[in-house]
């Protein structure tokens, strides 16, 4: 059994990775979402009987928590973290003599993720989106709407007049891409937008809880994604907001997943079904969660993970 958090060599810059489980069974990366928002413990500390089924990989990815260090975050692009995480894939399969692996990401990382499935589709046996981002510019223009037409239901003036004091989102950006984002998204969170049935006291409180209470990240890794996060999302977010997946990413040549939960509106669902109706894949499937909002893996962790382990063992048996 592997248990070991190490730094790895990625396109020039050192890269944190937790690797747990079996190695004899299949490797299952987890690309965190954001970006700049490292999330190890989802599958090192919190879901653990995954580990049943997969050997795990958390990654912080490039210029955030425990890959902070030595990051130019002036140079980032999407392509960029596209190709660490090839790169990552790359080293993975060449340690543990694998042919290729299943890759899952959320969020930002389903983004990504879908560039890696896209660009590189020899070295996955298939990849799973969740929170499943589609058009940076509606994203943002669709969670905007949402909180300020639930603040005005709920006649919070207070929220109203943050909302409009930022304006809404041109091009998928904000005049002030991290503090007005932020904003949004406290407004957006506090009506359910996150999630509904495990709505956190606020957007980044229950991340901040996992960073100090999980015990999965030292204090330089902590401090990454305290001086990382922001600098990875302004540099990073204007790319992000003109990226239209459903005009750059939907031929793939490997099995391609959907889980999503009906009430996003952080990465709206309302995008999803077209996005989907647009893909080419030899095997493809949309799957919905209907009590999940923007983390399926959350509001409904057990059938999430009974639909995860399945399709990855039918792909494995070619019944997919």
């Amino acid at each position: 059994m592997e248990n070991k958090i190490i730094k790895v060599e990625l396109n020039g810059l050192k890269q944190k990775i937790h690797i747990k489980g079996d190695p004899e069974k299949p490797i299952l990366l987890f690309i965190h979402g954001g970006p700049g928002v490292c999330n190890r413990h989802m599958c090192a500390v919190y879901n653990q009987d995954l580990l049943e089924h997969f050997m795990v990989v958390g990654w912080d990815q490039r210029g955030t928590g425990g890959s902070y260090w030595g990051c130019d975050h002036t140079k980032l692009t999407i392509d960029l973290l596209c190709e660490d995480a090839s790169a990552l894939v790359d080293w993975l399969c060449e340690t543990y003599h694998k042919e290729k692996i299943f890759a899952i990401g959320g969020s930002w990382g389903s983004l990504l993720g879908t560039k890696l499935a896209y660009k590189h589709p020899e070295k996955l046996y298939a990849f799973f989106g969740f929170g499943q981002f589609v058009d940076g510019e509606l994203n943002e223009k669709l969670s905007y709407d949402f909180a300020m037409e639930e603040a005005k239901k709920a006649n919070d003036q207070e929220s109203i007049d943050k909302l409009v004091k930022i304006g809404p989102p041109v091009m998928g950006c904000f005049k002030n891409i991290y503090k007005d984002m932020l904003i949004e998204r406290e407004v957006m969170n506090k009506y359910g937008g996150y999630s509904k049935k495990n709505k956190p006291g606020s957007y980044t409180g229950g991340l901040a809880k996992a960073y100090i209470f999980s015990g999965e990240y030292r204090i330089s890794d902590i401090l990454g994604v305290l001086l990382g996060n922001r600098p990875v999302l302004e540099n990073m977010w204007p790319e992000i907001g003109a990226c239209k997946l459903e005009e750059e990413c939907t031929e793939f040549t490997i099995p391609y997943f959907i889980f999503d939960g009906c009430l996003d509106k952080n990465t709206p669902a309302d995008l999803v079904e077209d996005y989907y109706a647009r893909i080419k894949a030899p095997h493809k499937e949309l799957i919905w969660y209907k009590e999940s909002g923007h983390n399926p893996l959350l509001d409904e962790p057990e059938l999430f993970k009974a639909n995860l382990i399945d399709r990855c063992n039918k792909v494995l048996e070619g019944k997919l």
